[in-house]
């Protein structure tokens, strides 16, 4: 297979998966597998960026008040929550490259993590029934969030954005307020990843193996177009829709994953 058609595929599937609750490093773990393929985590963390910076166009109304309705209490209350999640993340993402953490790329911890999480999903959405959902962020929603950053980078299939979307619900948030909570604290944790990535790249470029930068661009941008899809969905559907479905899908995943590894 040529490498271009290599990483659109690569690109497609971080696209639809980066903020969809069923986890982009697991899909892309799972994809690099089936395909034979080795990527760089450079390339991983860039066309998560292009994933990333897609998704801004489709939070006009938060972005308009970010600029010029910065005075407002309520707009520095939610900014400063999203940089209170993001700098726990920060903190313990450092901590973690201090340590050389490095994910595990085998794909039983996957399996496990999506099986795991798919349960969550239909047991919390179960327990939900019927119970009133708020829509304003909390300071402890803010710093549980960035503690489900921190605990879905640490553990391949677990997923960013589902893990802090399922402790939101669990915390009282409604759906919407907790998909859009998630995706905005999710803009700048990956933004900083991919800059930390690049700038390492860059800095130890004469030792590190040489980077194709054409194909790392045109996965990202790829996933850019596909995220913009996804998430511009997602958001309209999270309006009318419980995530019993991607709970499902998630659960239908591991199980597949499991007995393929038990064959």
């Amino acid at each position: 297979m040529p490498d271009w058609i290599a990483v659109v595929i690569l690109g497609i599937i971080e696209g639809i998966t980066e903020f969809l609750p069923v986890s982009s490093t697991g899909h892309l773990l799972l994809a690099e597998h089936g395909l034979r393929l080795k990527q760089s985590d450079l390339f991983n963390v860039v066309i998560q960026c292009g994933a990333v910076i897609a998704v801004l166009p489709l939070f006009p109304e938060r972005l308009r008040q970010f600029a010029f309705a910065w005075r407002v209490p309520a707009t520095q209350a939610y900014a400063l929550k999203i940089l209170a999640a993001f700098g726990l993340t920060g903190i313990g993402g450092l901590i973690l490259e201090k340590k050389h953490f490095k994910l595990p790329e085998q794909l039983l911890p996957v399996a496990l993590a999506l099986l795991i999480g798919g349960v969550l999903f239909v047991a919390v959405e179960r327990w939900l029934r019927g119970k009133p959902l708020a829509n304003e962020v909390t300071w402890a929603i803010a710093f549980a969030v960035g503690a489900g950053q921190l605990l879905a980078a640490i553990f391949p299939g677990a997923s960013r954005s589902g893990t802090t979307i399922l402790i939101s619900l669990l915390l009282g948030l409604s759906r919407p307020a907790a998909t859009e909570f998630s995706f905005l604290v999710g803009i700048p944790t990956m933004l900083a990843a991919s800059g930390l990535k690049i700038f390492k790249a860059l800095h130890h470029g004469a030792n590190a193996s040489p980077e194709n930068w054409g194909l790392l661009l045109l996965g990202a941008l790829v996933a850019a177009v596909v995220s913009f899809i996804a998430v511009k969905w997602l958001l309209r559907y999270v309006q009318t829709h419980t995530f019993v479905a991607f709970g499902w899908y998630r659960i239908t995943a591991g199980a597949v994953i499991l007995l393929l590894l038990w064959r």
